[in-house]
């Protein structure tokens, strides 16, 4: 997944079933990672190994001393600043209610390497073993894992997280978990996790990324409540100090159990972080520009063009480099909420998309540094493109009828202007659907042909650098006769009002990962759409795309996954569920030339856990902002 962890994201041995396998079992501890073991149940092939797949076999064998993305002689130490925009008022980021701090998620049983498109290996867990047909996994918690007062990491902590989230937590955990049935306590070491369905092959996956929660620490605290009391954990770094809503310090534990470990080594070097909040994104760049914060990753276009002409980049002392990835853009979009009366004919939603002038947007005021999304998987091989083939086609046949026929026509018309700003072809398209729809302009106003009713909704919108991007389009819904309004709220009541779905239009993100599954159901599933808190903003509610998406997560390899996932991609498209907007496929990053970072980038683009704290350069940097003034 986010996915959110995606969504983001966000995630170990096999005992033998009788004694007479414990010679198997120990060859199981140095062979490959998918070896064959014995069978709990009569005829079924049991798979084991130190890391799983979601298909094929994992990059990394069971010897391997570390991901080939990390310096593993990184040295450790130096403090590493960063800047949020918002406030915090929570170190409970499992829940629907507060704003949690940065930094404060639970380690999990595995996993994931950044140069694979999912594939996890053991972090708390050392060992996994689960069936062909996946309808079952456990694992093997290491003996070494430790919370961070001392105490061992237990099965009973593993089970009491699956049910805790499930019945405590926010929806999210309700759909990605959904489809456990039930953990076993094996041993004092394996637990076992049933699911309700087999040919899942992301469920065991799905289950390495849970969060493993301290049952010990949480017992006598409510769970549903904020707290300002950082939560027990278990992984390299806690809470050193803060201040609510205006700075988190994070230290790196000195003793921390897993610092050997091959998924670790290279990684978490930093002595500190030091996490500072800031009202607004303007304050926080002057804070980058003046030494205050050390890292930036830039998410404005007109900002890295125009924001960062100063004497500290152009000697060279704040770097700024673009690096390139190639890990799925998701989409960014103009989002619907169909729930609203107003949205609720997909021809208006397709007309009000062919007000949106990407190409004007793009060059006035994103510098040309965009791509226009024309995908739910943008900078993926999950895109859909082209008209329907193959096996892509095949899936969506048995909903002819129930789908726009376009949907095997043609590709999705994400519309196209010349740039120029006045793209009147594009609003006499909008006219006509509109027209179709029953709205019709009369007095300079467009309204509902049977009652009268002006069409006029709300676009919401958390940041004030979102306005200038909105404005445009308000424009051209003006004249069409649509009165658009832009409303602006704080971080708070934003967050509130898109858990309740309390909003008409709003600017969203919907992350995508490499291999696409299970947080499909809380993305675009019926049942989402009736959950609150859910991130089915839009009110996908379409029994259509709940079997396809069902057919993404049962898909029995990398090709199925990729056609099935490209023929949701299309439905929901021809859904005009959103406007697209746009998307990069570089990092734009700015830091202080006193960090180095590996030679090997991966896929997914940068990685700021594998950068350290190069004191070299520090003291070079100091000399030369000694010598050059500030």
């Amino acid at each position: 997944m986010i996915g959110r962890r995606a969504a983001a994201a966000t995630a170990r041995r096999v005992l033998p079933a009788i004694a007479g396998l414990a010679a198997l079992w120990l060859l199981c501890l140095w062979t490959a990672a998918d070896v064959i073991a014995a069978e709990p149940g009569a005829g079924e092939k049991i798979h084991a190994g130190h890391a799983i797949a979601m298909y094929g076999e994992p990059k990394y064998g069971p010897d391997f001393p570390h991901f080939d993305y990390v310096n593993p002689h990184a040295p450790t130490g130096g403090t590493l600043r960063m800047g949020a925009v918002g406030t915090f008022d929570s170190f409970n980021p499992y829940i629907i209610k507060g704003n949690p701090a940065a930094g404060v998620a639970a380690e999990t049983l595995l996993t994931a390497s950044a140069d694979e498109p999912f594939t996890k290996y053991g972090l708390i867990a050392e060992w996994i073993e689960w069936p062909e047909d996946r309808s079952w996994v456990t694992f093997t918690l290491r003996k070494e894992a430790r919370w961070h007062d001392g105490q061992p990491i237990t099965v009973d902590d593993v089970i009491f997280s699956l049910e805790t989230l499930k019945t405590k937590g926010e929806p999210f955990y309700r759909f990605y978990f959904g489809s456990i049935d039930r953990a076993e306590k094996l041993d004092e070491r394996r637990v076992r996790f049933v699911f309700k369905e087999a040919g899942n092959r992301e469920l065991p996956l799905i289950v390495g990324d849970m969060p493993i929660l301290p049952k010990h620490w949480w017992e006598g605290r409510d769970f549903e409540r904020t707290t300002l009391e950082p939560p027990l954990a278990s992984g390299p770094y806690r809470v050193a100090s803060f201040e609510a809503g205006r700075y988190v310090v994070l230290e790196r534990v000195a003793d921390y159990w897993g610092r050997d470990l091959p998924v670790n080594v290279g990684e978490n070097n930093f002595a500190t972080k030091r996490i500072e909040y800031f009202r607004d994104e303007t304050v926080l760049r002057q804070a980058l520009k003046a030494g205050v914060l050390d890292f930036r990753v830039e998410n404005q276009a007109k900002a890295w063009a125009l924001d960062y002409d100063v004497p500290a980049v152009r000697r060279g002392w704040l770097r700024k480099v673009e690096f390139s990835h190639e890990r799925p853009a998701g989409l960014q979009a103009f989002a619907f909420n169909t729930r609203r009366p107003i949205f609720a004919d997909r021809r208006v939603r397709e007309a009000l998309g062919w007000a949106f002038d990407f190409e004007w947007t793009n060059r006035v005021l994103f510098f040309g540094q965009y791509q226009r999304a024309k995908s739910y998987f943008n900078n993926s091989e999950m895109a859909s493109r082209g008209v329907p083939e193959g096996e892509e086609l095949a899936v969506l046949e048995k909903y002819r009828g129930r789908v726009p026929e376009e949907v095997f026509t043609s590709a999705y018309p994400v519309p196209v202007t010349d740039g120029s700003g006045w793209p009147r072809g594009n609003l006499l398209k909008a006219l006509d659907l509109l027209r179709q729809a029953g709205w019709v302009v009369r007095d300079m106003r467009l309204v509902n042909e049977q009652t009268g009713e002006p069409m006029s909704f709300e676009i919401l919108i958390v940041s004030p650098t979102f306005e200038r991007i909105m404005l445009p389009l308000v424009r051209n819904l003006k004249r069409i006769g649509i009165e658009a309004r832009i409303r602006l709220v704080d971080q708070s009541q934003y967050v509130n009002r898109l858990r309740s779905f309390d909003f008409d239009m709003a600017m969203l993100v919907w992350g995508q990962s490499d291999s696409p599954g299970n947080e499909q159901r809380d993305f675009w599933s019926s049942a989402a759409a009736r959950s609150p808190g859910s991130s089915n903003y839009l009110g996908v509610s379409d029994p259509v795309v709940d079997e396809l998406i069902e057919g993404i997560i049962a898909a029995p390899d990398r090709e199925g996954l990729v056609a099935r996932t490209r023929a949701l991609d299309r439905v929901l498209l021809w859904g005009s569920y959103v406007i697209p907007a746009w998307y990069s496929s570089v990092d734009r990053v700015l830091y202080w030339d006193k960090f180095s970072y590996p030679e090997v980038s991966p896929a997914r683009g940068v990685q700021i856990d594998t950068w350290w704290f190069d004191q070299e350069k520090a003291a070079r940097l100091a000399a030369a902002m000694g010598r050059g003034g500030s």
